[in-house]
């Protein structure tokens, strides 16, 4: 049965209409009027949505918007480090690391849509745009962000045993089943000093990104089985970032300058990857559920297990889409720049199918971020556990 013929009445309206109807879709409550004589299957849920998406034109990747952030992103990037280098009061040079961290998680936010084959209609575009922005700028290994992030975290988010994102045992429990299976000296840490530790330890947050691309590739290019001609393109831009950010400077600059910069540039990325990352999935709201539910709902999955932030139009041009994390998870090769249009349609399916759908302010959402280390969450053990109900 195609799209078309499973499409709830109310969104079968005149293709000249330039928005949605939403007053129609809550009054009539068509999904839930479909639910009552039929419930509406996952596929059938988003085939409704797809197919609104299709006709507002949501689905065109928006190339040229893209790019065009990912260079304000990049000038903002080169005229904070250009300001750091040249600057000599320490206000100053605080101000521009500022605008360089800010600028470079912009170009990761972005890459992130690319890696995602949402920048362009062509394929290879899409993957030159992230082998520039993830190994290239950021020095992170786009083979491995395409495997731990695309292949494996998004059908299953904050599943435990199967997404890495969720598991950060033993430094960190976050959820009571760790905290209960540890004893002694190991207990006690995770119920009284994790939280404290925490922050200082993402530090090396992107030191371990960095660290553990590297064992990818390496691993990767070392069985003649599964290496592929995207893991030597991933080496040699993880390379060519090194020469670029370490090589080339010390024939300007100490090697002692030119290594404590690229630290400090690591350090505080640690915190930006952080605060751009986590509220996906790390808050209380986002559910954590047990391997042996891998296969339930697909959309009960991506909605109870992610949550949303709103981080105002400044936040969301560095963010790329990432507060529509549910939006995203539901449609992840859309442009970014089409999830604030979706998300009433997403948020109404939520509501009219028993579905959670939860969005919080980003600087609230970074606090249950952290406070989850503090207090760890539950394992559910049965997803349907977590539809909502009236």
């Amino acid at each position: 049965m195609g799209a078309q013929a499973s499409l709830p009445a109310c969104y079968r309206h005149n293709s000249m209409k330039s928005e949605i109807n939403f007053d129609q879709v809550g009054q009539a409550g068509c999904l839930r009027s479909q639910a009552a004589t039929q419930a509406a299957t996952p596929a059938e849920i988003l085939s409704s949505i797809r197919h609104e998406i299709a006709r507002q034109g949501w689905d065109h990747k928006a190339t040229g918007r893209i790019i065009f952030e990912l260079l304000i992103h990049l000038t903002l990037a080169v005229a904070g480090t250009a300001v750091f280098v040249t600057a000599t009061s320490w206000w100053a040079r605080a101000c521009g690391m500022i605008v360089m961290v800010a600028g470079s998680m912009g170009v990761g936010t972005n890459t992130h849509t690319s890696s995602h084959y949402g920048s362009s209609d062509k394929r290879r575009v899409n993957e030159w745009l992230t082998w520039f922005g993830y190994p290239f700028f950021l020095g992170l290994s786009a083979t491995f962000w395409w495997h731990q992030h695309v292949t494996v975290h998004h059908p299953a988010p904050n599943v435990i045993g199967v997404d890495d994102d969720a598991d950060l045992w033993p430094w960190f429990a976050m959820t009571q089943t760790e905290v209960e299976r540890s004893t002694g000296w190991r207990r006690w840490y995770y119920e009284n000093l994790q939280w404290i530790v925490f922050p200082l330890a993402l530090a090396v947050n992107a030191f371990n990104f960095i660290k553990t691309g590297w064992v990818h590739v390496i691993r990767m290019l070392r069985d003649r089985n599964r290496r592929k001609q995207a893991h030597w393109i991933d080496l040699g831009a993880l390379i060519l970032h090194l020469v670029v950010y370490l090589g080339v400077p010390i024939y300007f600059f100490s090697p002692r300058d030119v290594i404590g910069f690229y630290m400090l540039r690591t350090v505080m990325l640690g915190y930006g990857m952080f605060a751009m990352q986590a509220p996906g999935h790390f808050p209380a709201e986002a559910a954590r559920i047990s391997s042996d539910q891998k296969k339930a709902d697909f959309v009960l999955m991506q909605t109870a297990n992610s949550v949303n932030f709103d981080s105002g139009w400044i936040g969301r041009l560095f963010s790329s889409g990432l507060g529509y994390q549910i939006e995203h998870h539901l449609f992840p090769n859309l442009s970014h720049i089409h999830y604030r249009k979706l998300s009433p349609l997403v948020k109404q399916m939520c509501r009219e199918n028993g579905l959670p759908y939860h969005s919080f302010g980003w600087d609230q959402v970074v606090w249950k971020c952290w406070m989850v280390f503090r207090s760890p969450r539950p394992v559910v053990s049965n997803a349907e556990t977590l539809r909502q109900t009236d």
